[in-house]
């Protein structure tokens, strides 16, 4: 059976926005603070750069929410294009991090930033492809004609997760097996990105998100757990189930859509190390030029990653129209999935 597919025709991306968070902190210093567990189990300084290629990552200030991240964001974006707030039809926050367990996110984040009464809003949750999961239900309504615009949200806050990692890896108690499967959790960082998809009109000029499709191996869902006290991660499991999910999914959309490696101008995937990105652009064999990568000063910002990477292009003047754009993602779980952008 073929995997869910989508094709979108008639779905702007009218505007795209992120924000950084302000916060600054490298590596070395994370690894000043467990450095008396490192020395006893015999791990050599410099391990948390060397292994991950990141040299910082970013966190909001203290006291910070989800949801006033993804308003930030939510709000840029608004400010950026002629959708007025009253006239988005679903707003969707996607981040792993979340305010409380209830109510949802994206009722605070619509309360924060003043959406009309008639738009709906959830969340959902899938992990690093939770932005992509987000545009891609919104795009299905919009092409069915429930709504004329939706507002993609993603405030991601790796702040408390790694902080309490710390902690638990300052414990004296923490060994070998116990410091490798805690070790992702540091790679964390924080980010706010917002999209807004619109129903396209005939020469508007604007990009068009033209869909794609998701496969999962959900036999690996226990691979990679966590909460806000920290996670326990088989980080070389999951890279090796999720890189067979990803080439799967990825031969299988390049086959039903014509897709050709060598006419995509930008790879925008999802982020995690140095590792994971050099092993899954040899392995789908993108060309390593055209995968811009924000991980060594920003690190793993779960869903907000692969907007992030469009949007930091985008402002960069690296896009242009008619250009195709691939977003492509893994996340735990596990799912992977790549949906196209036309710019």
């Amino acid at each position: 059976m073929a995997a869910p597919r989508s094709r979108f025709t008639n779905v702007a991306v009218t505007g795209l926005a992120h924000v950084d968070a302000g916060v600054v902190v490298p590596s070395s210093e994370i690894e000043d603070q467990i450095t008396e567990t490192m020395e006893r189990l015999q791990m050599p300084p410099g391990l948390l750069e060397g292994l991950t290629g990141i040299a910082n990552r970013r966190f909001w200030d203290v006291g910070m929410a989800p949801s006033d991240a993804a308003a930030l964001a939510a709000q840029k974006v608004l400010a950026q294009t002629d959708v007025a707030a009253d006239k988005i039809g679903v707003l969707i926050n996607t981040s792993v991090s979340r305010d409380y367990l209830e109510p949802s996110t994206a009722a605070i984040v619509q309360g924060k930033i003043g959406l009309g009464r008639e738009c709906i809003n959830f969340d959902i949750g899938s992990a690093c492809l939770g932005f992509l999961q987000g545009a891609s239900i919104s795009a299905s309504m919009i092409d069915r004609g429930e709504i004329d615009h939706a507002l993609i949200v993603a405030g991601e806050d790796g702040r408390p997760i790694v902080e309490n990692t710390i902690r638990n890896l300052q414990d004296p108690t923490t060994d070998d097996a116990s410091f490798r499967e805690q070790f992702a959790c540091l790679t964390l960082g924080s980010a706010s990105v917002a999209m807004v998809l619109s129903r396209a009109e005939p020469g508007d000029g604007l990009p068009r998100f033209m869909g794609g499709l998701s496969v999962s191996a959900t036999q690996h869902h226990a691979l990679s757990v966590g909460n806000y006290e920290g996670g326990r991660t088989d980080s070389q499991a999951l890279l090796i189930g999720g890189l067979e999910c990803a080439e799967e999914g990825w031969a299988e959309a390049a086959a039903a859509f014509d897709w050709t490696v060598a006419d995509v101008h930008t790879f925008a995937i999802h982020q995690v190390s140095k590792v994971h990105t050099d092993m899954l652009v040899d392995l789908l064999k993108f060309e390593p030029e055209r995968v811009p990568r924000i991980y060594p000063e920003y690190g793993n910002t779960g869903p907000a990653s692969v907007p992030t990477v469009l949007s930091k292009e985008v402002d960069a003047g690296r896009i242009s129209s008619g250009d195709q754009v691939m977003l492509v993602g893994m996340g735990s779980g596990i799912n992977a999935a790549a949906f196209e952008v036309r710019w």
